[in-house]
């Protein structure tokens, strides 16, 4: 009955593309970015569509508006090596040891340059500028289409990442296919928001499978549960995502969070040991709809604004 299921959602999908002219736009910005638009005449339409009120760049209040401003108004170049997944790794290793970065295989400018018959049994490849498209994450290379993969990463490597969501450190980055260690299944995603240097509260990605989607649950420093996800149906025992090496992953957070207002910072804790996954400056893009009212503006009460860097 899965196709059944399927086939309603997608005339869901194309009832609510015929009748709802915000949801049209969505789908558009999504799929072309609309680049003949300025970043902030598109950054409203898009928030405007998304959250059925203006963005509000003058004073802004809560946590998604002002990470649009952020956007717009925090212009540091080092943030495209922070953001860049290959030149990132240095920086990292400098601040809190190479210990912490999941091993390098290699890196390379072309599909057509991976020297595929050397690679492991086991091996994630991914684009240094984007987040997802082209990744192939390979458990068994003797099951590898090589053609297909080769196809995906160019796919990836022509994404431009930045114009969707007009997330500007993108823009400038070189791209690359970084191929890193396989470090295993089911591994729990600890996305560590900081807020002014400080951590704030954890986003823990927990049940992600090749099949299904995984569930969201926050936690403030101490470890207690925040009601921040709406959606959540079923709660598993907290203790058992608690990471071991807590104190830790919210110090190595605090030393990386400290280069922008509002950075998140992804760690792993695998076989007893912390692991840098990436850094992200506007967490969700700053379009997260599903934050209720209430907790986006308390957060956005939290987060101090830097002065206006265009």
């Amino acid at each position: 009955m899965l196709w059944v299921y399927a086939l309603m959602n997608v005339f869901k999908k194309l009832l609510r593309l015929v009748s709802d002219e915000d949801y049209r736009y969505l789908v558009k910005a999504a799929r072309f970015g609309e680049d003949y638009l300025d970043d902030e005449t598109y950054l409203k339409k898009v928030y405007k569509a998304l959250f059925h009120r203006e963005l509000n760049l003058t004073s802004p209040q809560t946590f998604n508006e002002k990470l649009q401003w952020l956007k717009l108004y925090d212009r540091n170049d080092k943030y495209t090596m922070l953001v860049d997944k290959y030149l990132v790794r240095d920086y990292v290793a400098k601040k809190i040891g190479k210990e912490h970065l999941i091993p390098l295989i290699g890196v390379w400018d072309d599909p057509d340059e991976i020297p595929f018959e050397l690679l492991p049994t086991q091996f994630v490849l991914k684009c240094n500028h984007n987040s997802g498209c082209g990744m192939y994450i390979c458990k068994d290379k003797s099951k590898m289409n090589v053609k297909k993969v080769k196809r995906a990463l160019r796919k990836g490597l022509n994404q431009d990442y930045y114009l969707t969501c007009r997330e500007w450190p993108y823009k400038n980055v070189k791209r690359k296919i970084v191929c890193e260690q396989f470090m295993g299944d089911s591994l729990i995603d600890y996305k560590i928001q900081c807020i002014n240097g400080h951590v704030d509260h954890f986003m823990v990605c927990y049940g992600r499978t090749e099949t299904m989607l995984p569930d969201f649950y926050y936690f403030d420093k101490d470890w207690n549960f925040l009601p921040y996800n709406p959606y959540l149906t079923e709660l598993v025992d907290f203790e058992t995502i608690k990471p071991k090496h807590i104190d830790e992953m919210i110090r190595i957070a605090e030393i990386l969070g400290k280069e922008s207002p509002a950075m998140r910072v992804d760690l792993y804790e695998i076989n007893d040991h912390v692991y840098f996954g990436e850094m992200t400056i506007f967490n969700h893009s700053g379009f997260d709809a599903e934050l209720p009212y209430e907790i986006d503006l308390m957060l956005g009460k939290k987060l101090q604004l830097p002065e206006k860097k265009k």
